[in-house]
């Protein structure tokens, strides 16, 4: 017998068009957000949780970073953190989230204010996402990642937590290259890259030259 709920939204048809693909996102800046273009929009907030490191993959490749995302239930990647309820204030919100999402312990390592990095707006949505980098220490990072299958949405909002591969394998392409050749939820790899740039874990060329890569 067929499964009568394939091919269609359910209780998620309201919001599912949030987790498509926006080609004009516009960097803004986080003073002018009160600005009246903005009024009425959704906001969402999303985090990159991650730790700094000088592991080396394989004895090999340069790990530079641990950095987590998650496959969604959407089958596409992404950052842990969702829409913001109304009436919700952005870090509250997120927190919310990935205490749902992750079971992070928000008590003893909250986002804050400080890990605050750039709002992205998408005009034909109107929709505000707001992203934070959190970072931890690397015995941290690797309880959130077995507690992560203890959080409430595992298994249905998140398939599972993994780390993003920032490294470039001896054929120009497998690594990094590969990985952002995936399908991201929104803007999820503007955040990336964004991020990674922001906080110096990867220049401009070492970015620029893994967009342009071909597969072999």
């Amino acid at each position: 017998m067929a499964n009568t709920g394939d091919r269609s939204w359910g209780h998620l048809a309201d919001t599912e068009h949030f987790g498509r693909a926006c080609t004009n996102y516009i960097v803004i800046a986080k003073e002018d957000l009160d600005q009246p273009q903005y009024c009425g929009s959704t906001h969402a907030g999303h985090c990159m949780i991650y730790s700094r490191t000088n592991e080396r993959i394989f004895g090999i490749y340069s790990a530079r970073a641990v950095i987590l995302m998650q496959m969604r239930f959407d089958g596409l990647i992404g950052f842990p953190g969702g829409l913001i309820d109304e009436g919700e204030d952005v870090l509250p919100g997120l927190n919310r989230e990935l205490v749902e999402e992750m079971n992070v312990d928000v008590v003893k390592y909250p986002v804050k204010e400080e890990n605050y990095g750039v709002t992205h707006w998408c005009p034909s949505k109107k929709l505000l996402l707001h992203f934070y980098a959190l970072e931890l220490p690397i015995d941290v990072l690797k309880v959130i990642e077995e507690e992560a299958v203890k959080a409430h949405d595992f298994g249905t909002e998140t398939l599972g937590t993994f780390r993003v591969p920032l490294y470039t394998m001896g054929d120009d392409y497998r690594g990094f290259p590969a990985f952002l050749a995936n399908s991201f939820a929104g803007n999820a790899r503007d955040q990336l890259l964004y991020t990674l740039r922001h906080l110096s874990i990867m220049n401009n060329e070492e970015i620029d030259k893994a967009l342009k890569a071909n597969p072999v």
